[in-house]
């Protein structure tokens, strides 16, 4: 199957959206899971292109978009206009579970990102300010496309200013740790609630790779 990839316009955001969901339980459909399909795109994607669509790329092929890589360069800025622009209309909309992981349900994991979105390891991943994320349906895997889809995104957050570049990916996703850790990322932390590993690499694409702090 021939893929194209380009820019997202402003027409995407709808198919951009379902893909989040339809990948959104570890790479998996995530509609049977979540009792709120609004939020993993209104965390996930939305923002990103809103934010900064200069680094925000959709894969298609003759159905429509099957893929998207979404970037930003500077995560730390990124989090301060989320904190102003962004998480205000999503609070209002959407009550905070509490701490307590035990009694959350369905959607609640990401009810409690909103009103405290986990930017706690943002100090320690200075050396790689850019993070991105990428995801792609099931017809789009296993033919070569990821590839040039993430390095399209990698580029645009390197041109954006970024020397570096980390990503959070869901432990249980080992299909994707080994695609990220043949782009030569390496991991740099485990999430204490091991479901998240963060995987980060030097920029330009041709830079050293990333070395754990």
């Amino acid at each position: 199957m021939e893929f194209t990839i380009r820019k997202s316009r402003p027409d995407d955001a709808g198919q951009i959206a379902e893909i989040c969901v339809l990948t959104g339980a570890a790479g998996e459909d995530a509609r049977g899971i979540e009792d709120d399909l609004s939020l993993l795109p209104a965390i996930f994607a939305e923002p990103y292109l809103e934010h900064s669509p200069q680094c925000a790329w959709v894969l298609e092929d003759r159905v429509g978009v099957c893929g998207y890589a979404l970037g930003v360069a500077d995560s730390r800025g990124f989090a301060d206009w989320m904190e102003t622009d962004w998480w205000p209309d999503l609070r209002l909309r959407h009550r905070d579970p509490g701490p307590a992981r035990s009694a959350w349900r369905a959607s609640d994991r990401w009810r409690r990102w909103v009103h405290h979105p986990p930017h706690g390891q943002l100090n320690r991943l200075r050396a790689w300010p850019a993070h991105g994320h990428i995801d792609l349906l099931a017809r789009a895997r296993g033919g070569g496309a990821a590839r040039p889809l993430m390095l399209r995104m990698m580029a645009s957050v390197y041109q954006s200013g970024a020397g570096g570049i980390h990503l959070g990916v869901a432990t249980a996703n080992q299909r994707a740790l080994r695609f990220y850790h043949k782009l030569g990322f390496l991991t740099v932390a485990a999430a204490s609630d091991e479901e998240t590993t963060t995987v980060a690499r030097a920029l330009p694409v041709g830079a050293e790779p990333a070395t754990p702090a």
